[in-house]
């Protein structure tokens, strides 16, 4: 099997799609993470990654992954680099598992469990008053979740708002039946100290994990953060190899790591750091931003883990990508829950009517 060609696609949902073409048939859908600029993610998959995959065997994935990554480390760097072989990567392991007939978490090693619980993330913290969260909690607890995180989304400003942060999560903690896990992302808004003083007070009020609460590059401060409090302290989304992660697991020593696979270079850099996550004794509940094929490799990945029974990040449905395949995953609102497809490869399929429809600029 050969790949013959690779075309990128930046959506109206703000998803970067990579759809890879063989010379037997089979096709890969991967997406890319939509947190960097769309359409340089895009170009990159282009100009720098697509000539070093034509011709090749979409199935030899470790040695493209190798292809892809040194040989454009010097301008990929971390960043739009490791974005891009994501979607190339994930969507060579959906040709893989399709070429197999087998779904993917089965080709990654066979299931420890297929359905999640899902929790809520919901940003915008920075922005809103704690009456205005409390309604988007409630709002998604009418949707069926039974688990939340609310993100404040300070973006490196630190110490901005302590007081106000703590009566939101006080407020939304307080309307919330006990039973109901809510976690608090500080998006790396505090300073250490600050960070564990508020830790401490989110911690009486019952908080279930405490997401990035210093700057990403401070593993020595979220060590101090993580070791000053009882609460589980997680980190991560902003690693994007396994040699970041060996010195986050050795440095930092979050409790929970946090790689998101549209960001980490995708399917097979996931599995080793898995793998190192396991050497350590250390729980993975990942990263993860929109509810598509990132989500769909994600939670394949997650069922292949021994200890994935804490909820899982979800931002919620959403009708516009649900449209883009023909059979969507779904959340379950009945239960809180997702399950994952029987389906050969991640198991979505594009519906080409409206995926045509949602494509904002096509790179072919």
């Amino acid at each position: 099997m050969k790949i013959t060609d690779v075309k990128t696609y930046v959506l109206n949902t703000t998803s970067v799609f990579v759809r890879i073409y063989t010379d037997e048939g089979i096709e890969g859908v991967g997406e890319c993470s939509p947190v960097v600029q769309s359409d340089v993610t895009a170009v990159y998959v282009q100009k720098a990654l697509k000539p070093k995959l034509i011709g090749k065997d979409p199935r030899d994935t470790d040695r493209l992954w190798d292809d892809m990554f040194f040989g454009t480390f010097k301008i990929g760097g971390m960043g739009t680099g490791p974005n891009a072989i994501s979607g190339v990567d994930i969507a060579l392991w959906d040709i893989k598992a399709k070429a197999a007939n087998m779904p993917l978490y089965q080709l990654m090693g066979g299931a420890t469990k297929k359905t999640f619980k899902m929790y809520k993330s919901i940003g915008g913290g920075s922005r809103d008053t704690p009456e205005e969260m409390r309604q988007k909690v409630e709002d998604g607890y009418n949707q069926g979740f039974r688990a939340f995180k609310i993100r404040m989304d300070w973006q490196y400003r630190q110490d901005r708002r302590l007081k106000t942060d703590l009566e939101m999560f006080r407020v939304c903690r307080e309307w919330l039946p006990d039973e109901v896990p809510l976690s608090f992302d500080v998006n790396n808004g505090y300073s250490v100290s600050a960070a564990i003083s508020q830790g401490r007070e989110f911690e009486k009020l019952g908080i279930y994990h405490y997401e990035e609460p210093v700057l990403p590059y401070n593993y020595k401060g979220i060590r101090e953060v993580a070791d000053a409090l009882d609460v589980p302290v997680s980190a991560g989304e902003q690693e994007y190899t396994r040699w970041q992660f060996r010195d986050l697991i050795e440095v930092a020593r979050p409790d929970l790591l946090q790689p998101d696979v549209t960001k980490c270079c995708g399917i097979t850099e996931i599995l080793r750091i898995g793998a190192m996550a396991e050497v350590a004794d250390m729980q993975i509940i990942p990263h993860m931003t929109q509810p598509s094929i990132g989500n769909a490799a994600s939670l394949a990945f997650c069922s292949t883990l021994r200890h994935p029974e804490r909820p899982h990040e979800y931002t919620g449905p959403r009708s516009d990508l649900e449209a883009l395949f023909q059979d969507p995953i779904t959340f379950d609102g009945a239960t809180g829950t997702i399950t994952l497809k029987d389906d050969p490869g991640h198991g979505l399929v594009i519906d080409e009517d409206a995926f045509k429809a949602a494509i904002v600029t096509a790179y072919e």
